[in-house]
């Protein structure tokens, strides 16, 4: 059984279609596009709605839930009590790759809180540099499942704890956790089965593998400590793999200079030292092909991306900030921030995100939680020295924002929640903030 016809549930029902798998289909809410999609693929499309699923899953060898689906759904409780197992699409990749004639190709991972993507982008930018060819797969636009048929030497999977919390037997032979902080509270039951989900990355290490952590993070040095492979350390200072005197540093030596990387904020610089020691604990690049992928390194969009100056404002896109934790890092980078922030709520203290309030001139809370951010802050804070507001809208809140600034402040989107309650994602939550800059590019010119 797939449950869940998105993405994720299309690749996996494709890929057990060709090895031979009767897949039964399930969603929880069916649409015109899922319908159609349902027919390209050839399969009847149940409604979990009006389906017994405790007599659905009892005929089946095993359930791969859609990775949005809660591990609370009474579906994974129906198979847990089956005993049919339950397995994302991470493992059963991971399965098939083990099979491959000719033997699996190596598999480098990366999770954390934040900073996955960016991590697992300048990985791969480092394998191509080596004239590898490899692919960012899992949690981005190619499942891993889909990775598998195309003709690549390295996988870097993007491991989100969606996946990894049903992957018993996956394992990479050099897997980076890069943080942990409270996040996708109304998916995990707890922040307990969050941190064990993502534990995962590690759980299955031989001991010739590498089990890479940020030495900043308690929490994740304590399941590096206890990795079955060999412990490998990231970290501005004190790490195998640091910064010093403005260069990256690793146990061999000097491995890039931060000038020459075209944006070097702290987070960017852990990433970089992650992805470095992914790719040279494992021999796949050298410290050269490192610094010739950080020289060209654009960060994806919707990660602090400077958009524009307008009358000597810089505006900034950071809506892949859905967490505290993330938003943090965002605001530690500026001073005199016009700060926009909210958004959906999961179920997570927003506190965390008030530890440099002083840097804000302006706060504008938006959506679901713009009230509770602008508490939480005002919380934070002993003298009010700034201004706060809460807007309905993103619309509402740029034109706001516009009317507040002044020369040498900056405009921060950096929600520090998720995107759900106005969006239907982060990236269209950044493009849309784009859009309305834009437009105000267009209506009164840049400096």
């Amino acid at each position: 059984m797939v449950y869940g016809l998105a993405i994720t549930g299309a690749s996996m029902v494709r890929a057990l279609q060709r090895r031979g798998y009767d897949v039964l289909v399930v969603d929880d809410v069916i649409d015109e596009p899922k319908r159609m999609l349902a027919t390209e693929l050839g399969i009847a499309l149940l409604d979990g709605a009006s389906v017994d699923v405790n007599e659905l899953i009892a005929g089946c060898l095993l359930l791969s839930p859609a990775p949005g689906l809660p591990e609370t759904h009474r579906v994974i409780d129906a198979a847990q009590r089956a005993g049919v197992e339950v397995v994302s699409e991470l493992e059963l990749a991971y399965r098939w790759e083990q099979e491959r004639t000719g033997g699996p190709r190596p598999i480098l991972a990366v999770t954390g809180t934040d900073g996955k993507t960016s991590t697992t982008k300048m990985a791969v930018a480092m394998l191509h540099a080596a004239g590898k060819t490899a692919i960012d797969a899992g949690n981005t636009d190619t499942p891993l499942v889909d990775a598998l048929e195309l003709d690549v030497e390295v996988f870097v999977v993007e491991c989100s704890s969606f996946r990894l919390a049903f992957t018993p037997t996956f394992r990479a032979d050099a897997a980076a956790w890069l943080n942990l902080q409270p996040d996708h509270l109304n998916w995990h039951r707890s922040m307990g089965s969050y941190e064990r989900a993502k534990a995962q990355i590690f759980a299955n290490q031989r001991t010739a593998d590498i089990a890479i952590g940020n030495v900043a993070d308690a929490t994740v040095m304590c399941h590096v400590d206890a990795a079955p492979g060999r412990a490998v350390t990231v970290g501005l200072t004190d790490a195998h793999y640091r910064c010093h005197d403005g260069e990256l540093v690793g146990p061999d030596g000097t491995i890039a200079h931060t000038s020459g990387m075209r944006r070097a904020l702290p987070h960017d610089i852990t990433n970089a030292l992650s992805a470095a020691a992914l790719v040279l604990e494992t021999g796949l690049a050298t410290a050269a092909d490192v610094a010739s992928a950080l020289a060209a390194f654009e960060s994806p969009a919707h990660r602090i991306e400077r958009l524009v100056d307008i009358d000597g404002v810089a505006w900034f896109n950071d809506s892949k900030a859905t967490t505290p934790h993330a938003a943090a890092a965002a605001i530690r980078s500026f001073n005199r921030i016009v700060l926009i922030a909210g958004g959906a709520d999961k179920g997570v203290d927003l506190a965390p995100m008030t530890v440099d309030a002083h840097r804000l001139v302006g706060l504008i809370g938006i959506g679901t939680t713009g009230s509770s951010v602008v508490s939480a802050f005002e919380a934070a804070t002993n003298a009010n020295t700034w201004a706060s507001e809460v807007v309905e809208t993103l619309d509402e809140a740029v034109l706001l924002a516009r009317r507040w600034a002044q020369p040498g402040d900056t405009v921060l989107l950096s929600p520090g929640c998720a995107s759900l309650d106005q969006f239907k994602n982060y990236e269209a939550r950044g493009e849309h903030f784009r859009e309305l800059v834009n437009s105000l590019v267009n209506t009164i010119g840049t400096s």
